[in-house]
């Protein structure tokens, strides 16, 4: 773009920030706002200037809130005594949805990488295991993705909390319902027969 575009492509490259947008579908996103819905581009300004100074962690679980401590983990009704830990907000609203689960959570708000740079400090693993060892969780699911990463950190976590005497238990995974046993991936099939019951 020209030199009297400047902060058109300022807009561009914040766009690419986010997941998955390449400069094309910046540039398109840009251009619509700019040409078709520059009320919802100011709407969306004002949105994320508001959730920057509102939004903060939880004091006990890291998930996203505008208070000290989240509705997640002030609700009575939840069950203290188990504690999923999650990677990210994402995960954890995943969870709820399934409206299966009544316990508290801890969001890792990422997963252990070396080669990235992340650590146990940065995904906060210390103050997991003071919430885990507070004297009321007996059990700690740990819900961490199934990638390479994710499996390391639930490895790291639970080898960390059954040697504190915690029950660690980890997600079960198998063939998704309704799937056709000729189009799940191997490994897929195979965990399921590692962990049948």
């Amino acid at each position: 773009m020209s030199a009297d575009t400047h902060s058109l492509d300022l807009l561009v490259q914040a766009l690419r920030r986010l997941p998955g947008v390449g400069v094309k579908s910046a540039q398109r996103m840009a251009f619509h706002l700019l040409q078709h819905d520059r009320e919802g581009a100011l709407v969306l300004a004002q949105a994320l200037q508001t959730a920057c100074a509102q939004v903060r962690h939880c004091a006990l679980c890291h998930t996203f809130t505008e208070e000290e401590i989240c509705a997640t983990c002030r609700d009575p009704r939840r069950d203290a005594a188990q504690l999923c830990v999650v990677e990210t907000p994402a995960d954890q609203a995943a969870v709820e949805r399934t409206g299966a689960y009544r316990g508290r959570y801890f969001v890792l708000m990422g997963r252990l990488s070396p080669l990235d740079g992340v650590g146990p400090r940065e995904i906060g693993l210390h103050k997991l295991f003071e919430r885990a060892c507070d004297g009321t969780v007996r059990e700690v699911i740990l819900a961490t993705n199934f990638t390479a990463e994710g499996e390391a950190t639930a490895h790291v976590i639970g080898e960390a909390l059954r040697a504190r005497g915690l029950q660690v238990t980890r997600l079960a995974r198998g063939v998704p319902a309704g799937s056709e046993l000729e189009y799940v991936d191997l490994g897929t099939i195979a965990h399921a027969l590692v962990d049948r019951r």
